[in-house]
């Protein structure tokens, strides 16, 4: 597919799962309707229940980590959550910025900014608002946030330079930005880099670890820091739904790590 397709296929699958509760989507993204398989979120996602600013309604168990752990946000600031969901993120960040921040979240699935932005008017925050835009153009003016974050996102997005740099554009001069995301530390099979359904996963769109990082430095960013990394172990019978029984052997016996892991870097 071409980066159109896939993320069109990514718009269809998350906008399939905003219409889920957290439980299903554990189960499998899609709960019963089985649009996108097998895939079991669950294995992917950190505990968000015991954070400040927690919001049951927006946590659809989808990240794979916990960015604002590690932003090193604070009160007054504008923070840019990329590819917000339902709002998670957005929600725990309003907490540590306070009423004189701000945090904006862009999606460009409907379905979930639909619901992010019902989540939103429960609450009645005024510093929270829902944006529509695609990561690698962001409908953002320039050197406009203190912080941005994101989880598990950008693996679903095809052009992985573009968006790094259009983080670049955004910040403010001396600014950073806090992602969790996937990696992996071995070329994956090929059947499972073309398997879209482990794409909109976030497992077939992962670069190798060094790869990614080194993709952050080129774009300009500076101190750049590993502050988490965790491995996710995929179920063989995920697996099996895209390779043969001796592919998978294979993938085992090449020990291929896939690795959750939060950055941080310095505009």
């Amino acid at each position: 597919m071409n980066p159109e397709e896939l993320k069109l296929v990514v718009q269809e699958k998350y906008g399939e799962i905003a219409s889920q509760s957290k439980n299903q989507n554990q189960s499998s993204c899609c709960g019963s309707s089985g649009c996108c398989g097998d895939m079991d979120y669950s294995i992917f996602s950190d505990d968000y229940t015991q954070l400040e600013g927690y919001n049951a309604g927006a946590d659809l168990g989808l990240g794979c980590g916990i960015p604002t752990e590690y932003a090193d946000s604070k009160k007054g600031d504008h923070v840019l959550d990329l590819g917000s969901g339902a709002g998670n993120d957005c929600f725990v960040a309003r907490t540590i910025v306070g009423e004189s921040g701000m945090v904006t979240g862009i999606d460009f699935t409907d379905e979930m900014l639909v619901k992010a932005k019902e989540n939103l008017k429960k609450t009645g925050y005024r510093n929270i608002q829902f944006v529509k835009g695609d990561i690698e153009r962001m409908p953002l003016p320039d050197n406009s946030f203190n912080v941005v974050i994101s989880n598990c996102v950008l693996n679903l997005v095809p052009d992985k330079a573009r968006a790094f740099s259009e983080i670049f554009r955004v910040l403010k001069p001396g600014a950073h930005f806090c992602i969790s995301d996937v990696v992996i530390t071995e070329e994956l099979p090929v059947k499972l880099k073309e398997a879209a359904e482990m794409y909109a996963g976030c497992i077939s769109g992962a670069l190798q670890k060094e790869e990614y990082l080194d993709l952050i430095r080129k774009q300009g960013f500076n101190h750049l820091e590993l502050k988490k990394e965790k491995e996710i172990l995929i179920p063989n019978s995920i697996l099996l739904n895209h390779i043969s029984l001796e592919e998978l052997r294979i993938f085992k016996k090449k020990r291929i790590g896939i690795y959750s892991i939060t950055v941080k870097a310095v505009k």
